[in-house]
């Protein structure tokens, strides 16, 4: 399998108010950046910060059951540090040993791992500094995306589009892990 793909790793720091919320802004962000179908925009303002998103059903559903997931495994259990990590695939002929073509198969070319890690704040004083810190992370965040969608790396990664119907032309993975354990 090839391992030669970008990683673009946010790490962010969330309390119980905020997580859902965070999470689910900053999964639509790095969608509403690497979606190449006819996209219809959405914002998400998150402590004052404003982060793009996608409006469409199935990537609203998709977005939401992960968030959820990781919300139900943060809460079930002691570890309080996980990932959201989202992989962009092609679909490439799968060959056999004699150069056979056997079906296909999902090869990553770009990945997002969003590692995030629960804390909760003492005082109103501590929630302050936190809410502040978490904006600043969030727009460093975007920074991050916007760096890389536009660079030559970011823009090279990506491989020909061969099949432009519907809003990616790319299969899409989000996989869920706390405390190193994939869940959903």
């Amino acid at each position: 399998m090839n391992t030669n793909f970008p990683t673009v790793t946010v790490d962010v720091t969330l309390d119980r108010h905020n997580a859902k919320e965070v999470l689910n802004a900053i999964l639509h962000s790095i969608l509403f950046h690497r979606l190449f179908g006819t996209v219809k925009p959405q914002t998400f303002e998150v402590l004052d910060v404003t982060m793009p998103g996608v409006a469409d059903p199935e990537m609203e559903q998709l977005v939401t059951e992960k968030v959820d997931i990781f919300w139900k495994g943060i809460e079930s259990g002691a570890n309080k540090r996980g990932q959201m990590i989202v992989t962009f695939s092609e679909k490439k002929a799968k060959k056999s040993w004699f150069q056979v073509y056997v079906g296909e198969e999902d090869v990553p070319w770009e990945q997002w791992i969003v590692n995030a890690e629960m804390r909760q704040p003492k005082s109103d004083r501590d929630r302050q500094e936190f809410n502040s810190n978490l904006a600043s992370t969030l727009v460093k965040a975007l920074n991050v995306m916007l760096t890389h969608t536009s660079s030559e790396r970011g823009r090279t990664a990506v491989p020909l589009i061969t099949n432009a119907t519907g809003i990616s032309p790319f299969p899409i993975k989000i996989t869920v892990k706390v405390g190193g354990v994939e869940l959903g």
